[in-house]
């Protein structure tokens, strides 16, 4: 028998996205989009209200990280996880292997706002869907290539299996945020 494997691992994110992730995401208000479970947290925040030297963006908007990051690593809000999604998981992949522009945390213009992040993360999931689409046989088969560091020489089956790990991992996390900001007292 022969099993279509970009089918198959395609259909196991889409299916995530379409069913879990993305419902989940409707009606995402600024207020949850910023809120800080705890203090101290990382998050989406205006340049001028974050230490420089954990600022990375283009835009009025920066997303803050350090590296390496502090021990035990800050909780992240909603805006810090949605834009990881948007630039480290789908838009630098899409750039490095199906043709998208080039991205990085440094260059890009994080959203201010859960409508413009949603608007990001529709965009950059389509980018990355629509490239593993095109793949066959071979694109699963052939090497990631220098973009994935250490993983350079794993096929790039590999990576897709990674991302599919790393957007429902991330798409848990953001839902079980946005049911703690509802049930907060």
């Amino acid at each position: 028998m022969d099993i279509d494997w970009t089918g198959q691992l395609l259909d196991q994110l889409d299916w995530h996205w379409q069913h879990q992730l993305r419902p989940r995401l409707d009606g995402l208000t600024d207020a949850e989009y910023h809120w800080e479970p705890t203090g101290g947290g990382w998050g989406v925040r205006p340049r001028d209200e974050v230490d420089p030297t954990s600022a990375h963006g283009a835009g009025r908007y920066v997303v803050e990280y350090a590296v390496p990051a502090p021990v035990p690593p800050p909780v992240t809000t909603i805006a810090w996880r949605l834009g990881h999604l948007v630039v480290g998981v789908f838009g630098q992949r899409s750039a490095a292997h199906f043709g998208a522009p080039p991205v990085d945390y440094d260059s890009f213009e994080f959203a201010g706002t859960a409508d413009a992040a949603l608007h990001q993360l529709d965009t950059a999931y389509a980018t990355w869907r629509d490239g593993v689409r095109g793949l066959g046989a071979a694109g699963l088969a052939r090497p990631c290539g220098p973009a994935e560091g250490p993983y350079a020489d794993y096929p790039l089956a590999a990576l897709v299996l990674h991302i599919n790990r790393e957007t429902i991992h991330h798409g848990a996390e953001i839902s079980l945020l946005r049911d703690l900001y509802r049930a907060r007292r």
